[in-house]
């Protein structure tokens, strides 16, 4: 017992607990930024996307522009084309018109996306808040999906009716009106969504455009690999008519990209700095760990004991203490990970990230990989300072003692 209590206050076992907790503070720390980083990248990526499409195909006149301004024929022709590559997913048709709602003395200038029957509205059940989704399967009904941020505006609710008012052709000289009923609401933490957009029936907008029923504004495109929607987006192009462009939701939103993609950096500068810390207390581990038994090493050496396997002895004490540090590391990060995921008591601001709670994501390979990392790059550094060993001569250190 005596022999274990010196054991346990020797300078390495203090340095060696040190070392530890440095691994199993900067594996935690990875782990939350790289959890953090992916949740907001993915949970951003899915609202635009869902509300937006992940590829739009449209004529190019409509390129700048969130609204319709020019239409083409909703052909069978272009939809098998789409449809007939690989990655294809689902796609409905959309026409957007601007506009402007007023509730007694209150006005709101909204964005009304006209949407068919072929439109999936299963996609936005984690946005609904209250009512239900209009039904646009039969005839033309005055049903519209809208926002709460733009219903509370309004001071409007479920079931009550809103005036809209749309700019008429250049010729007429006052705008066309229709009168709607709200049957759901939906909140997306999107400023830029739920301060705009409004789902109502495709044929209003056909007929407040004076559009033929086979006229269109766009198809809106969605694939299986989110990865590829650029490269993915540009195969399409090659098929369409020549007067329909085929734009990734990426360069629709490219600020928006461009600002996410940071993140990425941003987890790469953290595993740099933590990846060197710990190296840095796992090489100053190493070295007590080697200086406090230098009369064993010079005792190994004694006994024809080579440099190169008495080096391995060392680093195997090393990767045991990394993977001590690795252990409870992951411990750490996972708890926070499936905490935050459970009851979401990290909270952020929507104006700036989009999201009002901090959402999580990770995959178990990823975290593989992470730990793999880790431990690879640390046990190679850790091999400069166990040169050491090399100039620790049996005679002097077996004298000494």
């Amino acid at each position: 017992m005596r022999q274990y209590k010196q054991h346990k206050n020797t300078v390495s076992s203090r340095i060696i607990n040190i070392a530890t907790v440095a691994v199993a503070v900067g594996i935690a720390a990875i782990l939350i930024a790289m959890a953090f980083s992916k949740g907001l990248q993915n949970e951003i990526r899915n609202k635009t996307s869902v509300f937006n499409g992940q590829i739009l195909i449209a004529p190019f006149e409509n390129n700048e522009s969130q609204v319709s301004l020019t239409s083409f024929k909703n052909s069978k022709e272009v939809q098998q084309q789409i449809q007939k590559h690989n990655d294809f997913k689902r796609m409905h048709t959309v026409a957007i018109k601007a506009g402007m709602l007023k509730a007694n003395d209150d006005f709101e200038g909204v964005l009304l996306k006209g949407v068919g029957s072929d439109f999936e509205w299963f996609s936005l059940d984690g946005f609904k808040t209250k009512g239900r989704y209009p039904n646009f399967k039969s005839e033309l009904n005055n049903e519209i999906f809208m926002s709460e941020i733009v219903a509370n505006r309004l001071n409007l609710t479920l079931g009550d009716t809103v005036d809209a008012f749309f700019q008429s052709a250049q010729r007429e000289g006052f705008p066309r009106r229709r009168k709607f009923k709200i049957t759901g609401l939906y909140f997306s933490g999107f400023p830029d969504i739920d301060e705009n957009l409004v789902f109502a029936d495709i044929r209003h907008v056909q007929s407040l455009n004076r559009w033929e029923s086979e006229q269109i504004g766009g198809y809106e495109v969605f694939v299986n690999s989110f990865s590829r929607v650029p490269e993915i987006a540009d195969e399409l192009y090659l098929g369409l008519p020549s007067e329909l462009n085929s734009i990734a939701i990426s360069d629709r939103y490219s600020s928006i990209f461009q600002w996410i993609s940071l993140f990425d950096f941003n987890v790469l500068i953290i595993l740099g700095v933590m990846i060197l810390v710990g190296v840095i207390n796992m090489a100053t581990a190493l070295l007590v760990l080697i200086l406090e038994r230098s009369r064993m090493v010079g005792l190994l050496k004694t006994l024809g004991a080579t440099h190169s396997m008495i080096q391995k002895i060392f680093l195997y004490n090393g990767v045991a203490i990394m993977s001590r540090g690795l252990f409870f590391g992951n411990l750490i990060g996972f708890m926070i990970f499936f905490s935050q995921q459970q009851w979401g008591w990290i909270k952020l601001d929507p104006q700036t990230y989009f999201v009002s709670i901090a959402p999580v994501s990770i995959a178990w390979y990823e975290v593989l990989y992470l730990n793999l990392l880790f431990l690879v790059l640390a046990t190679l550094l850790l091999w400069i300072p166990s040169k050491i060993i090399l100039k620790i001569a049996p005679s002097q250190v077996l004298r000494s003692r």
